[in-house]
């Protein structure tokens, strides 16, 4: 039995806004009230806010190979598709890329405090290996010590082969599980179109029976605007209409973005019973709009925060973009306390990916947490520890990383792999 306890801290964040103080102890990766401390593993956290790890609800790991591209910044979204489906085609989308770009991607969530990643892999060129590229990804995830969700998305696929696909992978990463979460809770598989901008029906059908097949979670993005501007062009309707009467609305769907919804949509989404997650580091530099977030949650939907991917974020630093979206929840709406969007960062998240177990550290919770030094300068004059995550140091990071109760990021630093190592790989096979 192992057991760790945490201790001194100036503030735990349980979840669901609760601040407390006192110890946080887990045994055997699980947090517990209580337990025989006798030899136990003992952390010091003077000087820190303790938080469950957090939860990025939505990125594209692949994209981390692509930032920064000439001629992607700040235009139509009809634009920057095209010019990144031209950049993963001269670099060649394979499984050794796949997994690099996962590797460096999931290293810097570590870094940043994100334990558990939605990775909605959208790539898949013709005639690919696409249990190996998803297994490359899932590798790079259990190398690392960090949770993934793997999400075998589509873009224009056939649909045949698209559902062909996710079924092999689930039965290859996932063999003999139904529920699509791994028994340790390190690996999960879902399924996601891209959205109805460039998914068929077919594909949306079936891929929701590979989903109902292996019980998988769904997952798509809605209501961007080039989303909203196709659906209208092509179906003569909007996206939520056609996800609605394609079967793709209920309690185990979790739709990301959602910038331009009504307030007829949003009524309909939450008695759908869907959850929603909210991309502001995408959205908001490219000028593709701001999820009303406050309307959402009003209404009764369960809102995480992603990143989304490099080609559009350039980062994967969720604690910062927990900011942008507090900052920037101002303009459509009364302004979001920093307490709620870290909730959104943590057990909202996880809720969407139907994990209740993640971003929280109450008993039975998995034992992900972050400590945060909050007492440098950066901290100095700040009343609200807490709220200070968020407001104060825009490009914190935690002292320490903890999942499933073992030690990944220690005093800034990885435990489990190199971080000069893993930049010089990438570079190495993206400029070949």
């Amino acid at each position: 039995m192992s057991v760790l306890v945490v201790r001194g801290a100036v503030a735990v964040v349980d979840g669901g806004g609760r601040v407390r103080t006192g110890d946080v102890v887990s045994v055997d990766g699980v947090i517990v009230e209580t337990a025989d401390l006798t030899d136990a593993i003992e952390m010091d956290a003077t000087g820190c806010v303790v938080t469950a790890g957090l939860v990025n609800a939505h990125h594209h790991l692949l994209q981390t190979a692509f930032r920064t591209l000439p001629g992607t910044r700040g235009i139509p979204m009809r634009e920057w598709l095209p010019a990144m489906a031209a950049a993963y085609t001269k670099a060649g989308v394979d499984p050794e890329l796949t997994g690099l770009a996962a590797r460096a991607g999931l290293a810097e969530a570590l870094l940043c405090g994100v334990t558990t990643v939605a990775d909605h892999h959208l790539t898949w060129p013709c005639g690919a290996d696409t249990v190996g590229m998803a297994r490359a990804a899932a590798d790079a995830a259990a190398a690392l010590g960090a949770r993934l969700v793997f999400v075998r998305g589509a873009a224009r696929d056939d649909p045949q082969e698209a559902a062909a696909s996710a079924d092999a992978i689930v039965r290859a990463l996932l063999p003999g599980i139904h529920g699509g979460v791994s028994s340790d809770g390190m690996l999960q598989v879902a399924v996601g179109p891209a959205g109805v901008h460039s998914d068929s029906r077919e594909t949306f059908d079936l891929l929701g029976e590979v989903a109902r097949e292996h019980g998988l979670r769904r997952r798509t993005q809605a209501n961007e605007v080039v989303d909203v501007e196709i659906a209208l062009e092509r179906y003569g309707a909007r996206p939520l209409d056609l996800l609605e009467e394609w079967g793709w609305l209920g309690p185990d769907v979790t739709l990301a973005h959602l910038c331009d919804v009504t307030d007829d949509e949003i009524a309909r989404l939450a008695a759908s019973g869907v959850s929603a997650t909210h991309a502001p580091g995408c959205d908001v530099p490219m000028g593709w709009g701001i999820a009303p977030v406050r309307r959402l949650r009003d209404a009764g939907l369960a809102v995480g925060l992603g990143t989304s991917g490099g080609g559009s974020n350039d980062a994967g630093h969720l604690l910062a973009d927990a900011r942008l979206a507090m900052q920037v929840s101002a303009l459509v709406g009364p302004q979001l306390p920093a307490s709620e969007v870290l909730d959104m960062a943590t057990a909202g998240s996880a809720d969407g990916l139907g994990r209740p177990e993640l971003g929280r550290l109450t008993p039975g919770s998995a034992a992900d947490l972050c400590l945060w030094d909050v007492s440098g300068v950066a901290d100095a004059g700040v009343a609200d520890p807490v709220a200070g995550l968020l407001w104060a140091s825009p490009g914190r990071r935690p002292r320490t990383v903890i999942v499933g109760g073992r030690v990944v990021v220690d005093e800034g630093r990885l435990t489990t792999a190199d971080e000069d190592e893993i930049v010089a790989q990438l570079y190495e096979r993206v400029r070949r």
